[in-house]
């Protein structure tokens, strides 16, 4: 990639990049980088309010948005002027800057993640060897925005959305982190990109069929974390009337709204990259494929974490089209009595198969 824009670049422009300090270079492609990967997920985020609304009409043989723009393609960007123009409303009695800064501590965390995550061989914002406990740090976090938003409007409903969601976050965050745990034995490493690159030669060698159980939880925590239904009882609108930010609108409350689709895609990313390869190709390794045009199939590349994370947001979409509310009691019954007790026994499992060299760890030593 690099090279392809080298002579893209007029030899003069490159001449005085290269007289350019060390430090001056890396501050620029991180800057570089970092733009095009926060204007990207926007954009993904933007559209997927958009294909959600038509996957679901589709579903439930409705048509979805068709009017704005072409096939109502320009739908995403009339919510974000109409959301932008209307008036933030601060309730008179509730604490204003913890409500102002509430959303704030939302949307951060969900885009400051991807500061880790390996899009291709060779392109990571920060390639840290933490990775993992970043990423995990960071998606805890996010839980404060939203008890914040709870308590700080003074708003008895808003505050037992905001309850709720502590209760359900807590429950499936020892779940995740447990997951995890397994993850790391597997890939024997912190950082995201070894942990994509132990999965290499091919769909047999990716984390989830050894850690299916622990691939399944995850997912599961996954929806929990974001609550998107059936998890989503903290804005159970037949409940509470809209959960933890019924007082928020305009651009607080856009923020809110970009914030749990910001943690859907963050959430369909790390269980690609965790379970399913990251950016390896499912082809990988079929040799016959290499003397055909259809030799970039079985390479590495974005396309294939982005054709997972595409495939992860769908299943978003169709549970909320399907599968009705769980009551909270059920809820936290699968957090704490199935998940957390299924990862433990899985973890123990991992040690055993570890042991006997078995699955990920068949080209280790005795």
């Amino acid at each position: 990639m690099l090279g392809f824009l080298q002579k893209l670049v007029p030899q003069f422009v490159q001449d005085i990049w290269n007289s350019l300090p060390p430090l001056v270079q890396y501050l620029t492609i991180t800057t570089w980088k970092i733009v095009f990967v926060m204007f990207s997920v926007i954009l993904v985020v933007a559209f997927s309010t958009y294909f959600e609304r038509k996957v679901i009409g589709r579903m439930q043989n409705r048509v979805g948005p068709n009017r704005v723009g072409p096939l109502g393609l320009g739908q995403p960007f009339a919510d974000v002027i109409k959301l932008v123009i209307k008036e933030v409303v601060i309730p008179a009695k509730s604490n204003k800057f913890l409500f102002v800064i509430a959303p704030l501590l939302s949307l951060t965390p969900a885009l400051a993640a991807w500061a880790v995550m390996p899009l291709h061989p060779g392109f990571v914002i920060a390639d840290i060897n933490a990775g993992l406990l970043y990423v995990l740090a960071l998606t805890s976090v996010g839980v404060y925005g939203v008890i914040l938003a709870g308590w700080a409007t003074n708003s008895k409903y808003a505050f037992l959305g905001a309850m709720r969601t502590g209760a359900q976050i807590v429950a499936y965050e020892i779940a995740m982190g447990f997951a995890l745990v397994g993850v790391l034995m597997a890939g024997g490493s912190l950082n995201l990109g070894v942990i994509v690159e132990a999965q290499a030669g091919g769909v047999s060698q990716w984390f989830w069929i050894p850690l299916f159980p622990l691939f399944i939880v995850y997912w599961i925590s996954g929806v929990a974390e974001t609550n998107r239904a059936p998890f989503d009882v903290a804005e159970g609108e037949s409940e509470i009337v809209a959960g933890f930010h019924v007082e928020y609108s305009g651009v607080a409350f856009a923020m809110f709204f970009l914030a749990e689709y910001a943690n859907m895609v963050l959430i369909s990313a790390l269980v690609s990259v965790f379970f399913l390869g990251g950016w390896a190709s499912p082809f990988e390794g079929w040799t016959f494929l290499q003397a055909t045009p259809l030799a970039f199939m079985a390479a590495p590349s974005f396309g294939w974490l982005f054709a997972k994370i595409c495939f992860f947001m769908y299943s978003f979409f169709w549970y909320r089209a399907t599968f009705p509310r769980y009551r909270y009691d059920q809820i936290m019954r699968l957090g704490w009595k199935i998940f957390i007790p299924i990862t433990i026994i899985w973890i123990g499992v991992e040690g055993v198969m570890a042991w006997l060299r078995v699955g990920p760890w068949s080209g280790l030593g005795a």
